[in-house]
């Protein structure tokens, strides 16, 4: 994308009068013809006032100035005085004006003679500018001053002249911004405008010294002027030293005085050793003593040599000296290199204390620059040794960089992990500079070698492994990575469906596949050879295609971002490999897109990078058919569905020509394309759609333009064809799109069709007789019919739908729309006042969007005032209103009308309110009125208003109606209890308040007020409770007349409380809109500028206090956060002081109260303080984050001190500040706005949150739970994996422990206390509560290959602690404890540690064995364990097995295992352990120790209980711990018996088959956990079979657990689940070995087995497991009856159980059935398609087949993807003769399969020879089966007291398309060739029910009030559907009359 250059505004020059004066006066003065010709173009310039043309006189001046001659003109008085004009004109101008470019050009073309007169009027100039100008000129003479060294040579020398004056004005204009800065304190923007200032006088001061170096050098070594540069130097010095040490200045500022610092003493100092040796003393901070600078630099400096100075000072002048001394170009002194080594570790000093995300940038900066510079230092001939002898790789600089590397690569900020991987590259080739070795070959190099795998052992979610492997591949080729790991390609490529990953793998495959095509070319002596690009393609291309086919498409989005566009620019020639590769692979994958999808991905791909030309003509006829093509548009895959899409509209160029068969494509897409209920899918629809019709504009331009330039005729007809196709389709493409808004059109299709809508109005716009951008008359094709179907999605309940909808209304015609007619008009603003008072809240916004459609309405005013005199109301529009000659647009006039109405009727809304609240909720809810307010205004562009003194009127009278409003509702949203309206409050008021409406509608004889509805007489001296069920309404809103003539409202509590919180919602939007966008009036501002005073925004800041922090509804306090947040940013950002400094007065002024704990603070104390922390986080996210984020630190430091537990817990007053500051923390911990700025805080957060959880009281336990799981979000980032412990969630412990150092001591010092009182023999259990939070932490830590051998960050003492934390008596303590201490012990050191534990055990029973240690050392040991044995990169010790040493430990200790250790628990785990260690070592037998071991546990378990001749009954009677036991005992047999048998063969210890008979023995055990692990494990191993093997062995598994075991316990297994498993697994059995059924050794009929399964599926609706199990089993056994008796006929049983099977499908079908449930149902329809539903025998009989037929359209149109996608897959079994030829025959998208299936029963109906029954079938599909009465007393509405409760709503189905469908399809089985005509009985019936409904609906339409569409959406919608399906059913029943 081409961005234009911003153009530079030209301003006009504007002097004051006395200054113009006196240069006309100056320049009018007698002399020579050239010099009075000059003047008199000055003259003029200065008079013009037109900017441009003020530059043409300035260059035609600078012209005659480059022309005089000295012999023709002399220097008199004009002409100096002329030089004098362009001096004044040009220190005049601001510097990025054009004008004043034009006066320096024409001053730099004076000739020579007149160039010295010219540098001193323009030094004089700018010296009295200097001189007499105010502090507020500093930035414009700033400005001035660089400019004159802006490729200006005069103003270069004028800047010579004046140096040290220029020096003074920088020093005077530092000092004076130091002094300012503290007087803004709090001033945020002002703040900011200054450090801007700051910095350009500290960038300028730079800039003259580097351009006046020669000079400073000169007037140093002189006498006379040495003294004033020693001054100047002197005084800049100490001013940079106040910057550097004052930490109120931003790091921009600082870092820039830094190098300024250094540029001065290099200055005076040189480039020698010595400036050297002064630079490292301020490193350094080790004084002046020894140095060689004059005495009066030292003395400058000295602030700098102070030992209290910041720490950050070190860091910006290590910058300054990397960044200002020169490093390249010659041999360095020794004194400098000792410099260059000396930074980084200045700077790694700093690093270990740097918290501030910005101090990180600097610090990663700062090293990569260094990294540069120490490169720039070895490129010299001669590099010095020293530093070659430093920088290798294993050096301890590069290495602690290296480590400082590891530690910062996953930086949450872009900025360090990217100087990160500069400085990684960096040290890379350091190395490489200084290892004289390996110079030719890196790869080669030991340090390399080692560097490289270790980087590959790292875990693939470590993002910074990428940019190193990278840097790497640069640098060693990317064919030796390949050597140490040829997996590489695949495995990133399967990375690529992580989308925080996808970006960092996709730049390492460029990078690799990049290196290794040019390692082979270069190999083959540079030409692609064919051999070399098999390998290449093999190694790419073909791994790259398998997971395109093979994985889910959503796996592989981002391989079409990341991955594919950069492998077809590298190699385009690798198209044609691919789309061979593909059409040789299988069609269809399981879960994939399959080669299809993958073929689509490939070719968009290629042509949207230019690869593949459609311009060639091959790529619609020959590489891609378009049958093909037809079918990927539908194919069941969403994205198979955009690639397809996107290979249709994108090109590489957008002028591309649009072909016939795009536009037939795009025409086969949309009917089918737009109703998807992924967002993503369609944002890339709209994405797409937009694409080509960007096509279509710019081909069809570019066609214009060469028509109007082609000679051709042939040319131009065929350029004329194509724009007249254009026109076409677009036409076409409208008609479809408007048409897809019928009534009952889905969200889904009614959002994308609106969007592309807008598009073609943005693109073409939809006016008619348009020529612009392209003459196509689209709005010729915009009836009323469309507009109107656009006018009823206003009506959606959707807000996108609603917004888009007004917003294309605007785009239509206007005579399409209609709304220029007076009784529209009138009608459509009747309906929108109506709908302001609803009591539903979407129609309160549908209310706005009506309105502001009428807002642009000449005759609203009008319209305006007629409504208000039938509604009574009392309105007079301003004369200026009503007036046709105000300037005031006709919007805002409207708008103001339209305010003043609303104003008006929300005042006696609120007068009402304030009588009766319960009323005004009922009838009148005071919400609508103030959001079509706000949505008003926000219409209006308030910078540009007419008619200011109505506006501030109006604007007045709204701040007052909030404010009355918020008194109404205030009582119940500040109640203890509003839900339930429970008085609790202490304030007197709120109490009278709440009392008053409890008075209201307490219920007078029973508590059914909260159930039932509330009948309220409307007369206000008689309220009766009769307590009504609910009664059917026709419209809700409607006040329902009773007996008397009075009228009576339903309401509720929940009405009540809606009604308030909206208000306060609406008041608190309002306020915030009116504060942010409404101009400020202040005192500076002229008297008729400015809507709202400072004193009425204070006003509103103080109500905004009050709500936050008093409310206690959620939805109140948080939506009045919302206008509070846009009150804040409007205050940060004004130009008043006063409005500036509120935001920091309110934060100290609330910070005085929470400290104070005075129980009369009006603060609300809830368990999460409400609002409070809302208020907070309002005025702290506004803070400008330019200004350093002062008083968010300030405020941070106040918290985190409150949150601190106090030494005193006497009474619960000292706990509320606490539980307060640890709310307010939790909340800005959690502000994605606050971003890094929080971060530096962390540390204190984990310790008040640590501390917290120790404390006495349960508000303050309860606060720092919520803050501590706040934290570990923040540290650990969003939970990115289902696995609670997973990696994506943890850090390196080197990496948690340097970016918060400060809790390395504390949680070190906290674990030690905990852990002291753990082991306590004194029998006493102590418990401590902050052990669960450390251990939690710690737990989230794991090491890193990178680490070493040896760590420096010191983890070895907390190895001691968690080891004895395994005492604890809390078991959840420690099991965690095993889990924290895994990372903690480095990988190398695993097998020694988990030996020394073992060891620590008894190796025999003792009294004084105490079981919970045991337990605890024996979970360390399994986790140990299990990490050792699943880490891929564990090391092999030479000589000797590592679990040798292990063995040899545990083998005494196992008794631990056997029936002499009573503690059954502990049993357990070391049975875990002895599964681990001997399932996990595929050893041989021949292994002696390993042998014995699997002996001596094969013995421990044939021992158990289990197997003990009393079995069952020894497990009955086990004591507390018995599941664990059983469990642990269970997986140990599992493993044995099934998963690594082959490992247990041959051991000579089975006893009688025992060994044999270990499954069938747990599957008989009393636990169900037993019996239910037991078949899980089976289940995981017979579908890993399944899937890996695709055995056709009936039993793969084990030859002694026969089929009848597992068929006996689905008949008597009593628990669900356990039962579901055995239904699972015997689903996955082939059926012919479970047939025929035993129980036990009887053997029962098919029949039998199916009613009992059916039973079963029947009687389990609580259990969705057992149901869907035994439905897919029942289902299985039912098709196999099918196809077993096809031939011989069905039993009379049999039918029995088809007719139950049948009925429960159907059943299973239905919306109210869960997810899983339907999904079952779809699976077991979809397998049946092939036998039971398109048999031409039908075997279920015609009745039943359909029943099953309607249940599958019925799952096409589910609201669940996943359960339509399912269903859709019928197509797949359907047989190939029933398939159509033009319809695609592969996974097709649900709306396509659901009219494939109706086509294909059709078809089945011709088969069958029931054409006739299968037309009264469909007609009776059509009609409905609930063909109620419209408006009968049984049609449901929606009830008020339910609000919010929509039942179950399927949003995705179009029941108008499903009607459509039918009809067509029944016109088509009509006329079918030989089908008889149905009988006319049942015609006739038919008929007369259709005649019947068609009556009752219009009937039911009549009686709807006007705009029906709006005033009863409902019902209207509803009634409009019925109404469509009784016409189309009397059109198709007249044509079988016919």
């Amino acid at each position: 994308m081409v961005v234009k250059k911003k153009a530079p505004t030209v301003d006009v020059l504007a002097l004051d009068s006395a200054r113009l004066e006196s240069l006309v006066a100056s320049l009018s003065v007698d002399g020579d013809d050239s010099s009075r010709h000059l003047a008199q173009m000055l003259k003029d310039c200065l008079a013009s006032t037109d900017p441009v043309q003020q530059i043409q006189w300035i260059s035609k001046a600078g012209s005659m100035l480059e022309h005089l001659r000295e012999d023709e003109c002399s220097a008199g008085p004009l002409l100096l005085a002329c030089l004098d004009s362009l001096a004044v004109i040009y220190t005049t101008l601001q510097p990025k004006n054009p004008l004043k470019r034009a006066v320096a050009k024409a001053l730099g073309n004076v000739p020579e003679w007149l160039q010295e007169k010219a540098v001193c009027c323009l030094s004089v100039c700018l010296s009295s500018s200097l001189s007499s100008q105010g502090p507020e000129h500093y930035p414009h003479l700033t400005d001035c001053v660089t400019s004159c060294l802006d490729a200006f040579p005069a103003g270069e020398k004028c800047i010579h002249r004046l140096l040290t004056e220029v020096l003074h004005f920088f020093q005077k204009a530092v000092r004076e911004y130091l002094e300012l800065n503290r007087a803004l304190v709090g001033r945020h923007v002002a703040q900011a405008q200054l450090m801007q200032s700051c910095l350009a006088v500290v960038k300028a001061s730079m800039l003259v010294v580097q351009r006046s170096q020669e000079l400073i050098g000169a007037a140093l070594l002189g006498t006379a002027s040495a003294g004033a540069i020693q001054q100047a130097f002197s005084g800049l010095l100490r001013c940079y030293t106040r910057i550097l040490t004052d930490e109120e200045f931003v790091q921009a500022v600082q870092s820039t005085a830094g190098m300024a610092v250094i540029l001065l003493i290099r200055s005076v100092m040189g480039t020698g050793d010595d400036m050297a040796v002064v630079v490292a003393g301020l490193l350094q901070c080790s004084g002046p003593e020894g140095n060689s600078a004059p005495k009066w630099l030292n003395e400058s400096c000295a602030g700098l040599y102070v030992s209290s100075r910041p720490a950050a000072v070190a860091l910006y002048l290590s910058h300054g000296a990397l960044a200002m001394l020169s490093w390249r170009g010659g041999p360095l002194g020794p004194q400098a290199e000792k410099l260059l080594l000396l930074i980084p570790d200045v700077v790694l000093s700093l690093d270990a204390s740097v918290t501030e995300s910005s101090m990180a940038i600097a610090v990663a900066r700062i090293l990569a620059l260094w990294a540069s510079a120490a490169l720039d230092c070895l490129q010299t001939d001669r590099p010095a040794p020293v530093l070659r002898t430093s920088l290798r790789g294993d050096c301890p600089i590069p290495a602690r960089l290296m480590h400082h590397v590891y530690a910062h690569w996953e930086h949450p900020l872009d900025g360090v992990r990217h100087q990160t991987r500069a400085l990684f590259r960096d040290l890379l080739l350091l190395h490489q500079r200084c290892a004289d070795a390996h110079q030719g070959d890196p790869a080669g190099d030991p340090y390399i070698t080692q560097l490289t795998r270790s980087m590959l052992a790292l875990e693939w979610h470590v993002k910074g492994k990428y940019g190193s492997l990278a840097c790497l591949a640069e640098h060693v080729g990317a064919e030796y990575l390949l050597q140490l790991d040829a997996g590489l390609p695949p495995r990133l490529l399967g990375l690529m469906g992580d989308q925080s990953l996808a970006p960092y793998a996709g730049e390492l495959l460029e990078r690799l596949f990049v290196s290794h095509k040019a390692q082979l070319n270069a190999r083959r002596g540079g030409g692609h050879t064919a051999a070399g690009m098999d390998d290449w393609h093999r190694t790419w291309v073909t791994p790259l295609l398998e997971v395109l086919c093979t994985a889910r498409p959503d796996q592989t989005t981002y391989i079409l971002d990341y991955f594919l566009p950069k492998l077809l620019r590298c190699s385009p020639a690798s198209l044609g490999y691919m789309v061979q590769a593909l059409q040789k692979m299988p069609s269809r994958s399981a879960g994939g897109r399959g080669a299809l999808g993958a073929l689509m991905t490939c070719l968009r791909a290629a042509r949207a990078q230019g690869v593949l030309r459609p311009a060639d003509e091959r790529l619609w006829s020959g590489l891609v058919p378009l049958p093909l093509l037809r079918q990927a548009l539908v194919h069941r895959h969403d994205q198979v569905r955009m690639d397809a899409l996107g290979l249709v509209c994108e090109s590489h160029r957008s002028t591309e020509t649009l072909s016939a068969e795009e536009m037939e494509l795009i025409g086969h897409f949309l009917p089918s394309g737009l109703n998807s209920q992924s967002p993503g899918v369609r944002q890339q629809s709209v994405s797409l759609l937009k694409k080509l019709l960007c096509r279509v504009r710019d081909s069809a331009q570019s066609l214009r333009r060469r028509l109007a330039q082609e000679r051709d005729q042939h040319q131009r007809e065929r350029d004329q064809h194509i724009l007249h196709k254009y026109q076409e389709f677009l036409r076409r493409f409208c008609e479809r799109l408007f048409q897809m808004l019928q009534p009952g059109a889905s969200f889904s299709r009614c959002l994308v069709t609106l969007q592309v809508l807008g598009l073609v109005a943005d693109h073409f716009t939809f006016s008619a007789g348009t020529t612009y951008p392209v003459a196509f008359a689209l709005g010729e094709c915009v009836t009323g019919p469309h507009s109107q179907a656009v006018f009823g999605c206003l009506a959606s309940n959707f807000l996108e739908v609603k917004q888009l909808a007004s917003t294309l209304l605007r785009k239509l015609p206007p005579a399409a729309v209609g709304l220029q007619e007076p009784e529209r008009l009138r009608s459509v603003l009747r309906a929108a006042l109506d709908l302001s008072t609803s009591t539903k809240p979407f129609d309160s916004v549908t209310a706005a969007h009506l309105l502001n459609l009428l807002l642009h309405q000449d005759g609203l005013r009008q319209a305006l005032l007629h409504c208000a005199q039938e509604q009574r109301i009392a309105m007079q529009l301003p004369v200026l209103l009503q007036s046709q000659a105000s300037k005031a647009c006709t919007l805002e006039k409207n708008t103001l009308a339209v305010v003043l109405l609303l104003m008006e009727c929300l005042k006696a809304d609120v007068a009402r309110a304030e009588m009766s609240l319960l009323q005004a909720a009922a009838s009148c809810p005071l919400y609508g009125r103030v959001h079509c307010i706000t949505a008003a205004l926000q219409q209006l562009n308030t910078g540009s208003l007419e008619l200011q003194a109505e506006w501030r009127s109006a604007v007045s009278g709204l701040i007052a109606l909030c404010y009355r409003m918020s008194d109404v509702v205030s009582p119940v949203v500040q109640s203890s209890s509003p839900e339930g309206l429970i008085p609790m409050d202490t304030d007197s008021e709120t109490s009278a308040g709440l009392q008053r409406i409890l008075q209201e509608i307490q219920p007078r004889d029973t508590n059914g007020f909260f159930t039932d509805v509330r009948e309220l007489d409307s007369s206000p001296e008689e309220q009766t409770y009769t307590g009504k069920k609910k009664q059917k309404k026709t419209n809700n809103k409607q006040p329902t007349p009773d007996k008397s003539g009075g009228e009576a409202y339903r309401v509720t509590a929940q009405m009540v409380l809606v009604c308030c919180w909206r208000s306060m919602k609406e008041v608190s939007m309002l306020l915030g809109e009116l504060c942010q966008n409404m101009p400020l009036h202040t005192a500076h501002t002229h008297t008729h500028e400015g809507l709202i005073t400072e004193q009425q925004v204070e006003e509103v800041g103080q109500y905004f206090r009050e709500q936050l922090l008093q409310s206690r509804h959620r939805g109140a306090f948080e939506l009045a956060y919302v206008g509070f947040a846009r009150l804040t940013d409007m205050l940060c950002r004004s130009d008043s002081a006063t409005l500036q400094q509120l935001p920091a007065l309110w934060l100290t002024e609330f910070l005085a109260e929470v400290k104070c704990s005075d129980p009369s603070s009006t603060l609300c104390a809830t368990r999460r303080s409400a609002g409070i922390p809302f208020y907070v986080q309002a005025l702290l996210s506004s803070e400008s984050k330019s200004s350093g984020c002062s008083l968010l630190k300030t405020t941070m430091r106040e918290l985190t001190t409150l949150a601190m537990p106090s030494p005193e817990h006497a009474s619960h007053c000292s706990t509320v500040p606490q539980v307060h500051a640890l709310n307010i923390l939790r909340a800005l911990y959690r502000d994605t706005r606050l971003g890094e700025n929080i971060m530096p805080f962390v540390s204190e957060g984990v310790q008040a949150a640590v501390l917290g959880f120790t404390a006495p009281t349960w508000a303050v336990r309860n606060s720092s739970t919520l803050l501590f799981s706040a934290l570990i979000t923040r540290i650990f980032g969003v939970k990115r994996g289902k696995d609670e412990h997973s990696k994506k969630n943890r850090m390196t412990g080197r990496e948690f422990f340097t970016r918060f150092p400060a809790l390395y001591p504390f949680l070190l010092s906290q674990l030690e206390e905990a852990a002291s009182t753990v082991n306590s023999d004194s029998g006493h259990v102590r418990l401590q509560p902050s052990l669960f939070l450390l251990l939690l932490v710690l737990g989230r830590l794991y090491p890193s290959p990178m680490d070493g051998s040896s760590s420096p960050l010191g983890l070895a003492p907390f190895v001691p602690c968690i080891i004895r934390c395994a005492g604890s008596a809390v078991y959840r303590t420690r099991e965690m404890a095993a889990r924290a201490l895994v990372p903690f012990v480095q990988l190398t050191c695993v097998p020694a540690t988990i030996r020394t534990l073992l060891e620590d055990l008894p190796v025999r029973p003792s009294p004084g064995s105490r079981q919970n240690r045991i337990h605890g050392g024996l979970l360390q040991v399994l986790f140990l364990l299990r990490s050792y044995l699943t880490d891929p990169h564990r090391p092999h010790i030479q000589g000797r097995d590592w679990h040798v040493d292990i063995i040899s430990a545990l083998v005494p200790r196992l008794w631990l295992a056997t029936r002499q250790n009573r503690c059954l628990v502990t049993r357990g785990v070391l049975l875990d352990v002895l599964s681990e260690l001997c399932a996990a070592l595929p050893a041989a037998v021949a292994d002696c120790q390993l042998k014995n071991l699997r002996m001596e546990t094969l013995a421990i378990l044939l021992d158990s209980e289990f197997m003990g001749p009393r079995g069952s009954e020894e497990v009955h009677h086990l004591g507390p711990g018995a599941p664990q036991y059983l469990l642990s005992l269970s997986r140990l047999a599992t493993s044995i018996a099934t998963e690594t048998a082959g490992l247990w063969a041959g051991l000579g210890t089975d006893r009688d088959g025992a060994q044999a008979d270990l499954l069938r023995r747990m599957l008989e055990c009393p636990h169900y956990e037993v019996r239910q692990l037991v078949l899980e494990r089976l289940l995981e191993r017979l579908e890993a079979d399944q899937e890996s093997t695709q055995r056709t062995d009936p039993w793969p598994l084990l030859s002694d657990l026969s089929t009848a075991t597992l068929t006996s316990l689905a008949l008597h297994e009593p628990h669900p689940t356990c039962l579901a498993k055995v239904l699972h697994v015997l689903s996955v059995l082939p059926l012919p070995c479970l047939l025929p059924w035993c129980d036990g050794a009887t053997p029962l009929a098919n029949e039998e087995a199916l009613e009992n399964l059916l039973s079963v599926a029947e009687t389990s609706p609580h259990s969705l497991e057992l149901h869907c199990a035994a439905l897919t089993l029942a289902s299985r056994l039912m098709v196999h009856l099918a196809e077993k008796k096809q031939q011989e006929g069905l039993g009379g049983t049999v039918v029995g159980c088809a007719g139950s099977w049948g009925a429960l499908v159907t059943q299973c079908c239905g919306e109210e059935q869960p997810t899983e449930v339907r999904l079952t149902a779809a699976e077991v329809l979809v397998k049946a398609t092939p036998t039971l539903l398109t048999s031409p025998a039908a075997p279920l009989g015609m009745a039943q087949t359909l029943v099953l037929w309607r249940s599958l359209f019925t799952l096409l149109q589910d609201e669940d993807q996943d359960v339509r996608d399912k269903a859709a897959d019928f197509v797949c079994y359907t047989p190939a003769h029933l398939l159509s030829t033009e319809v695609a025959t592969g996974p097709v998208s649900s709306p396509i399969a659901l009219e494939m299936g109706v086509g294909i029963l059709c078809q089945l109906f011709q088969v069958w020879d029931q054409v006739a029954i299968g037309m009264t079938t469909l007609t009776k599909w059509l009609l409905g089966n609930d063909r109620e009465e419209p408006g009968s007393e049984d049609t449901p509405v929606l009830d008020l007291e339910f609000l919010f409760e929509k039942g179950d709503l399927n949003l995705w189905v179009e029941p108008l398309q499903w009607a459509r469908l039918l009809h067509q399809h029944l016109l088509t089985l009509s006329v079918a060739p030989g089908s008889p005509a149905p009988c006319q009985a049942e015609v006739k019936h038919l008929s007369t029910a259709a005649d019947s409904h068609a009556c009752a609906v219009q009937r039911a339409m009549d009686a709807l009030p006007a705009l029906p569409q709006f005033t009863a959406t409902t019902e209207y919608t509803k009634l409009t559907l019925l109404s469509e399906r009784a016409k189309l059913a009397q059109s198709a029943l007249a044509v079988f009359k016919r």
